[in-house]
């Protein structure tokens, strides 16, 4: 069977070097991730929980980092209690963060596995609204 994944990307004016530390920086992240507050080492293996409020609702997401290449890519596992599914292995996606130099920006492009009953169209907009968010936030400086 095929993974069926939902892709978005956006293309930043800054260097990869300045994405790579709004991806990775909890202070940064809370500012265009939902205001959620990131923990971990970002070391593969390492445990990731995002912890916030989305829609009037306390939330607390976990993972695993999987991949880390500075300023090239992130790959972790992400499962959020949110859905009503249980947290089993199933119900975890993939997030791969790719960051590509293209001389005065840097091209990112974020990649989710979709779970069963998951939409590419609902995941796509989520993520291009999450990078539309970045990309001000890193332009903004």
């Amino acid at each position: 069977m095929t993974e069926q994944s939902a892709t978005a990307d956006v293309r930043i004016s800054a260097s990869p070097s300045q994405v790579w530390q709004a991806l990775t920086d909890p202070e940064q992240i809370r500012e265009y991730f939902f205001g959620a507050r990131v923990d971990t080492s970002w070391e593969p293996g390492s445990p990731i929980t995002w912890r916030g409020e989305y829609d009037g609702r306390p939330f607390e997401d976990k993972g695993e980092v999987l991949e880390v290449e500075p300023e090239q890519r992130l790959v972790m596992t992400h499962y959020s209690p949110l859905t009503g599914r249980p947290d089993t292995p199933e119900n975890y996606h993939r997030l791969t963060w790719s960051l590509r130099d293209d001389g005065d920006r840097t091209e990112v492009q974020v990649d989710q596995s979709l779970t069963d009953g998951e939409t590419e169209g609902s995941a796509q907009e989520n993520w291009s609204n999450v990078l539309r968010q970045l990309k001000e936030h890193v332009e903004r400086g």
